[in-house]
């Protein structure tokens, strides 16, 4: 009897979206920003960027015109583009106007995120929790970094996500100016506790986790002014 050979089934991997050149330069100079590698009021120069990056002029050019739609690099004549300082009285109205965004993207995740995410959201957060016990800063940030991207993207709100961004890497770079007068430890056990209300999928229990973690960046930047 002939055997038929069956035709090998294909499995095709679907290739992770190629990020723009411009979208890279932005992460890598928002990084050197963030973490005071570029001092508040510092000067900004194209050339340096570029090198500092590894990429062309264009890329950066463009990363630095969406820093100065979004504040954090300010255009001033005949001076050009500085790094914005940072106003301390000024950052509660920026933590004020994040509250009522983290808690819309916060109930939106906790009603749309999958099981995958719901799981990444603990995973991240308690990656924050271990990082603030060793007293790892950086180690920090990134996860609440990738804390932040996984609500994002359950959140499934484009337009709250694009205006809470800017206002999330304002916190980031006070966090890294002002570190000493926070508990990082405290606002670790916050962020867990969003976490943990989002992947309860109990909207309004989400809600008020986000609001609790505005409550602590409100009580740390009042321990700054009054400083």
């Amino acid at each position: 009897m002939a055997t038929t050979t069956q035709p090998r089934s294909r499995t095709t991997t679907a290739a992770a979206p190629k990020r723009r050149a411009a979208d890279i330069a932005y992460d890598k100079i928002e990084t050197l920003i963030s973490k005071l590698s570029i001092e508040p009021g510092s000067p900004v120069v194209e050339a340096e960027l570029a090198e500092l990056t590894g990429l062309g002029r264009t890329p950066v050019r463009e990363a630095l015109m969406r820093m100065v739609s979004i504040g954090l690099v300010v255009q001033q004549p005949r001076r050009g583009l500085l790094v914005s300082t940072i106003d301390v009285v000024d950052h509660l109205d920026v933590i004020q106007t994040r509250r009522v965004l983290e808690q819309l993207i916060a109930a939106s995740a906790a009603r749309r995120a999958t099981a995958v995410q719901r799981k990444a959201l603990l995973t991240c957060a308690h990656k924050m929790v271990e990082a603030a016990a060793r007293g790892n800063l950086d180690a920090y940030m990134a996860a609440d970094q990738a804390l932040d991207h996984v609500v994002h993207d359950a959140c499934r709100n484009a337009s709250a996500v694009k205006a809470v961004v800017p206002l999330v890497v304002q916190c980031r770079r006070f966090w890294y100016a002002y570190q000493h007068e926070g508990e990082i430890g405290e606002a670790a056990r916050a962020h867990l506790a969003m976490a943990e209300s989002i992947a309860s999928g109990n909207e309004a229990e989400a809600a008020q986790g986000a609001s609790r973690l505005m409550d602590y960046l409100e009580l740390f930047t009042r321990r700054v002014i009054d400083a």
